[in-house]
């Protein structure tokens, strides 16, 4: 089995992938004229506008919950992932990503609002729509949403199940098992209370988590100063090959670096833009701000806490992804245990709190994220009966609540690797068919930009 997904991984992540992705968000910051640079100020503004309604939440509330699908176990073992296979110039490669990825954001969670539709729970909607809508392409709309259920709904989940019970393992020596079914009985409570409820708990503890984070960093980071001009040295040098260790495995640092960008923040993959279409807000292209901001949320500030924090500290390894080999070997101890090295490098200022302190954010993180892949889900489901069937709509919903449920506690105990590539596969199958759904209907979102600002001069 491992053999079979370990296959279909590396068919899915070709380097054709990293290539599209890269270059579409080039062509979406040149298109749209930087709007991720000259628009900051109103990404900012763009988050609290209109409160929610009937109709849907509001831009705060669809901004946290897409935040809290962003901030995961990819912003701690992610990025400990790419510094381990990659170096720490992966670091750089997940900037370039998040740059580049606010502008796909824009596009994406624009399209989305012009072609959501109602619902009884409030508007819904996604890249399945507007590649149904937009494209024409109904049956490529399904397959969409088929893939975003079981890549959401089953293999990300496990991912994120995973990392939590790890750290939580690692820090309070609880039993996976019992850490999963924990969460897995905190998830049913709030998902049964539907999306009002999913979007009050985001907009509570994602904000308070994020901050908690940041601020936890810079007091590692504070601790160890003297050391950042020799870290940013070596994220460049890393970046571009030019590191002693590094400098073989530059496909891999580029490669690391995008494809844990993405999966940390997302954007590209149609995930933002299933929360945007559930938002009420007055201009489609006012959420397509709230979302790029977003993503430089997740990448520059939450990503770049851990991995400062890592490289300050000297709390990693460097890894021969083909081998196993230890190519630089900071801190042998800890082997191929990537939660660890965030945790190592807490415990270099606070010993023996390290563990504790990350076993909380993750499951914090896990927790959030694991609401968000819900809504995702739900709302996937919901576009594939819409608004047909509603008995048999809510029971669907219901076996897939308790599937999902299951789903939290199965990743728990199961070994990383095998969930880690689950979640890839996942995220490359929903990448490949957003980006170059967004693509051709790039021009609708311009059209929508071009509109925006128009009506911001008069």
């Amino acid at each position: 089995m491992e053999r079979v997904i370990s296959l279909v991984n590396d068919i899915v992540w070709n380097p054709a992938l990293v290539v599209l992705l890269l270059a579409a968000g080039l062509y979406f910051s040149v298109r749209t004229r930087m709007v991720q640079v000259r628009r900051l100020p109103m990404m900012v503004r763009s988050l609290f506008g209109k409160k929610s309604d009937e109709q849907g939440i509001s831009s705060f509330e669809a901004f946290c919950i897409a935040l809290s699908g962003r901030v995961g176990t990819g912003n701690i073992v992610g990025v400990a992932t790419a510094i381990a296979f990659g170096g720490p110039g992966a670091v750089f490669w997940m900037w370039v990503v998040a740059f580049l990825g606010a502008s796909t954001a824009f596009v994406e969670s624009t399209l989305a609002q012009i072609y959501k539709f109602p619902h009884e729970s409030g508007f819904r909607g996604g890249p399945f729509s507007f590649i149904e809508r937009g494209l024409g392409r109904k049956s490529l709309g399904i397959a969409f949403a088929v893939v975003t259920v079981i890549g959401c709904g089953l293999f990300l989940t496990t991912v994120q199940a995973n990392g939590a019970s790890m750290a939580v393992k690692n820090g309070f020596l609880v039993n996976p098992l019992a850490s999963g079914l924990m969460m897995a009985f905190l998830l049913g409570l709030v998902v049964v209370g539907g999306i009002k409820r999913i979007a009050w708990v985001a907009s509570l503890i994602t904000p308070l988590m994020a901050v908690g984070y940041i601020l936890m960093s810079l007091v590692i980071i504070g601790h160890h100063i003297q050391e950042i001009p020799a870290v940013f040295a070596s994220i460049i040098n890393g970046a571009f090959g030019f590191h002693p260790v590094c400098g073989g495995i530059l496909g891999t640092t580029i490669a690391m670096g995008v494809k844990r960008g993405i999966f940390s923040n997302e954007a590209g993959q149609g995930t933002g833009a299933i929360v945007s279409a559930a938002a009420a807000v007055d201009h489609p292209a006012r959420q397509g701000l709230a979302q790029a901001f977003s993503v430089y949320v997740d990448t520059l500030l939450v990503c770049t806490a851990t991995a400062l924090m890592v490289l300050v500290s000297g709390t990693y390894n460097i890894i021969d992804g083909s081998t196993g080999e230890l190519l630089l070997a900071q801190a042998p101890e800890l082997g191929n245990n990537y939660v660890g090295y965030t945790q190592a490098a807490v415990d270099t200022v606070f010993n023996g709190f390290g563990g504790k302190f990350i076993s909380v954010a993750m499951v914090f993180f896990t927790f959030s994220t694991l609401l968000a892949y819900y809504f995702y889900s739900e709302s996937s489901i919901i576009y594939l009966f819409r608004n047909r069937y509603p008995k048999a709509e809510k029971l669907v919903i219901r076996v897939f609540q308790a599937v999902m449920i299951a789903m939290v506690i199965f990743g728990a105990v199961r070994e990383a690797d095998l969930v880690w590539k689950l979640g890839d596969i996942g995220v490359g199958l929903m990448a490949w068919g957003t980006v170059v759904a967004i693509l051709f209907l790039c021009p609708q979102a311009l059209k929508s930009l071009k509109d925006f600002e128009n009506q911001l001069k008069s």
